[in-house]
């Protein structure tokens, strides 16, 4: 599947005609005036004519007209409140961050605040090993804030701001319900716009990564990274991740972006708040692969990683786990995460140029890897 991951592409641009930051923190005058009129629009199913594109997929959503205009105002009332919860996060990372290489001493991107106690939903990527994180909302007040957990198999974060800020916290949503060429709002730090359902299906990333049921939407935005994806009931349905280049089905070149459902978050919440990760971690290498004709090519080592000491290399041929050889690359993954838990020796057959290898690589858990937080 073609896609440009998040780790290259994590600061917030502007969408299409927009000036980059203009709708940040919803100003007054004309950004304010864009946004009320696009909220009632999205409110009442007048968000403008679904792509052809993406009709052919489908039958478009239905208008879901209300019955009065009070019901209208109330939906559209529920829409400013959710897009009132997305904040601004901006991160210096730690001068020996691990993940300086992809992601960048500094980063920025959104946060949803997901209740009244200050915690905010995010992705991963942009406060990962921060030596500090600013968080601001409508107001443009900006507070101190705190990584909270970190959950590598989706890849969603959550923070805590020092003191509350003066938001109503977004209602979770459902988003099992969700499908192709619906219409949803995608709200960022820097703008508020419709945009459709593109698809459903299992992504697979080359960083050790699959996500069942991944929300892929159009048209791409920019501004993707902790982007609120909202559905017209005013509740929060997934978490931008992603520009991907086949949004619609894979391999068929239509950009687009890929959002975390929702539902993703629901199982581990209680674990991420209560241990700052998942009770049931993987066990984790530090490769990244590329599958090319089936077969299974190491592009990146991380540094410091269990698979850098183990004597992997870049362009290394994944051939065999456990003696059985490998069907692709998720079926290395799903091979990887049912061998055992984080320190079980995953045992790889590699062809390392014209030699072919045995390697026992000891595994670890992909959170141990990343620097310690300080406390602010």
């Amino acid at each position: 599947m073609d896609r440009v991951p998040a780790p290259l592409h994590f600061t917030p641009g502007a969408p299409s005609g927009s000036a980059a930051g203009g709708d940040a923190g919803l100003p007054a005058a004309s950004g304010r005036r864009r946004l009320v009129g696009t909220l009632a629009a999205f409110s009442i199913g007048l968000a403008g004519g679904l792509p052809q594109a993406l009709a052919q997929q489908g039958k478009p959503p239905a208008a879901d007209a209300p019955a009065a205009a009070g019901e209208g105002s109330e939906a559209t009332t529920r829409l400013s409140e959710a897009v009132g919860a997305v904040v601004r996060i901006r991160m210096r990372a730690l001068r020996d961050a691990t993940s300086l290489e992809l992601l960048g001493p500094d980063r920025e991107g959104t946060g949803v605040v997901i209740d009244s106690s200050g915690l905010i939903l995010t992705i991963g990527y942009i406060v990962v090993e921060a030596s500090r994180i600013e968080v601001s909302g409508a107001d443009g007040r900006s507070v101190p804030a705190t990584l909270v957990a970190f959950d590598q198999p989706t890849g969603l974060a959550l923070l805590r701001t020092s003191t509350p800020l003066p938001v109503r916290p977004v209602e979770l949503g459902d988003s099992s319900g969700v499908e192709a060429t619906e219409a949803v709002l995608v709200a960022s730090a820097v703008a508020a716009d419709v945009a459709y359902i593109a698809s459903r299906r299992t992504f697979t990333g080359y960083w050790e990564y699959i996500l069942e049921d991944a929300i892929f939407t159009a048209p791409p935005r920019g501004d993707f990274a902790g982007a609120a994806l909202i559905g017209r009931d005013g509740r929060l349905l997934g978490i931008g991740s992603l520009f991907v280049a086949d949004a619609v089905q894979p391999r068929a070149s239509f950009p687009g972006n890929m959002f975390i459902p929702i539902n993703a978050l629901r199982p581990i919440l209680g674990d991420l708040i209560a241990n700052g990760r998942r009770t049931d971690a993987r066990p984790w290498l530090g490769v990244h692969t590329q599958e090319v004709q089936g077969r299974i090519v190491v592009a990146r080592v991380t540094p410091e990683s269990p698979a850098q000491k183990a004597g992997l290399r870049r362009g290394d041929i994944i051939t065999a786990l456990g003696g059985q050889e490998l069907a692709g690359q998720a079926d290395l993954y799903k091979r990887l995460w049912a061998y055992g838990k984080p320190g079980v020796k995953v045992p790889l057959r590699v062809l390392q140029g014209n030699r072919m290898l045995e390697l026992g690589i000891e595994s670890m858990d992909r959170f141990d890897h990343f620097r310690a937080q300080p406390t602010l």
